[in-house]
């Protein structure tokens, strides 16, 4: 994959999450729209991969149905936040 894109997703993934603090989750497929929306579904699993480095950095968690996952390994859909 790109950097390029891989800095556009995290961009958009940090900042769709500022923007909805803390108590409020953002769907990875919302950074990939923002990103290309034409290439949306595409992006989506990259984005998805950028929203686990991120929790690996500790500036986001990896949600589903509410709980803190893997998102590396979770199957499913999957939810980010930013860390309280």
């Amino acid at each position: 994959m790109r950097p390029g894109l891989e800095a556009a997703l995290r961009e958009q993934v940090l900042r769709l999450a500022h923007e909805r603090g803390p108590t409020k989750t953002l769907c990875p497929s919302e950074a990939a729209g923002a990103v290309d929306p034409d290439r949306r579904r595409e992006l989506t699993r990259v984005a998805r991969e950028v929203a686990c480095t991120l929790a690996d950095e500790g500036i986001v968690v990896v949600t589903q149905g509410g709980v803190v996952v893997d998102g590396r390994t979770a199957t499913g859909p999957v939810r980010v936040r930013l860390c309280p």
